[in-house]
């Protein structure tokens, strides 16, 4: 016999909008929380894309300049939060910058010259999905970079990103954090997933493994690169959509550009999901 409260494919395709599925499920007696929860992430991401693309708009008048960084573990969500950002935005004023390991004639130039030619133009936002932090943290983790080139590293960035911030460019660099037992959620899912499969490297299998000495370089980082003109932003990642909401909401709270919502709680930023690394006392990673 058939369940009379099952939700039929017939019935499900006759569907034309999110409130006849929300009230099918009450006529249902199905629980619709997490339906709710979904319809509400998607409702929240489209008027945070419009306030962007709002934005985009201004910068490009503008003639300002952005760079967007996004830094943190691996499966932290990075790429799925760019793509959000990105997804409505200008192309011909937005770039994603995602490099690959350098090459023998990059090698052998100053560390920061191949992420020069990648810094946003006038008018431009561009979103770096790992950045020179590279070799704050992964790099000596994995030993990619031997100790006196950390140890330049660390000297040089406050001067190279001072020198962009004199020059009147805007850096927003975001560590996206998720706890150890998440992460490896994440690694099994992606090895579950053939269409996600790609994303599993050798250097993820380590993740788990060397996580206390990437979070000893972590803590480094954050202590020799966070200054007042270009501080670190921390957005608590373990739900990956609430972590998207909040990290455009925080891109969105820095800037005062023309037809800006005057929505409150849709603009501004949760503090217990985004905050200064110095507020961070009980960091998840």
């Amino acid at each position: 016999m058939v369940d009379p409260n099952l939700i039929t494919a017939e019935e499900f395709e006759s569907l034309a909008s999110k409130e006849e599925l929300i009230a099918l499920m009450k006529k249902k007696k199905k629980s619709y929380t997490k339906v709710m929860r979904d319809l509400d992430y998607e409702r929240q991401l489209r008027l945070l894309q419009i306030e962007l693309v709002k934005l985009q708009r201004w910068i490009r008048k503008e003639k300002l300049r952005v760079a967007i960084i996004f830094e943190g573990r691996d499966a932290a969500g990075k790429g799925g939060t760019i793509r959000r950002f990105m997804e409505h935005m200008n192309p011909r004023s937005s770039r994603l910058v995602a490099l690959n390991k350098p090459t023998d004639v990059e090698r052998g130039q100053w560390y920061f010259q191949r992420y020069i030619k990648e810094l946003p133009n006038l008018g431009e936002i561009v979103f770096f999905d790992r950045s020179w932090y590279n070799r704050a943290v992964v790099e000596p983790v994995m030993g990619f970079c031997n100790d006196k080139q950390y140890k330049e590293f660390l000297l040089q960035v406050p001067e190279f990103e001072h020198m962009m911030y004199e020059d009147g460019m805007i850096i927003i660099k975001f560590w996206l954090s998720i706890s150890k037992e998440e992460q490896l959620a994440r690694f099994e899912a992606r090895m579950e997933n053939p269409l996600k499969r790609w994303k599993f490297s050798p250097v993820d299998k380590k993740g788990q493994l060397l996580w206390d000495k990437y979070t000893f370089y972590k803590s480094e980082m954050f202590s020799k690169t966070h200054t007042t003109y270009s501080p670190w932003t921390i957005v608590k990642s373990n739900d990956k959509k609430i972590a998207r909401l909040e990290a455009m909401r925080y891109v969105l709270s820095r800037f005062d550009y023309e037809g800006k919502s005057d929505e409150d709680n849709l603009l501004t930023p949760d503090p217990n999901i985004v905050m200064r690394f110095y507020r961070s006392n009980l960091q998840i990673d």
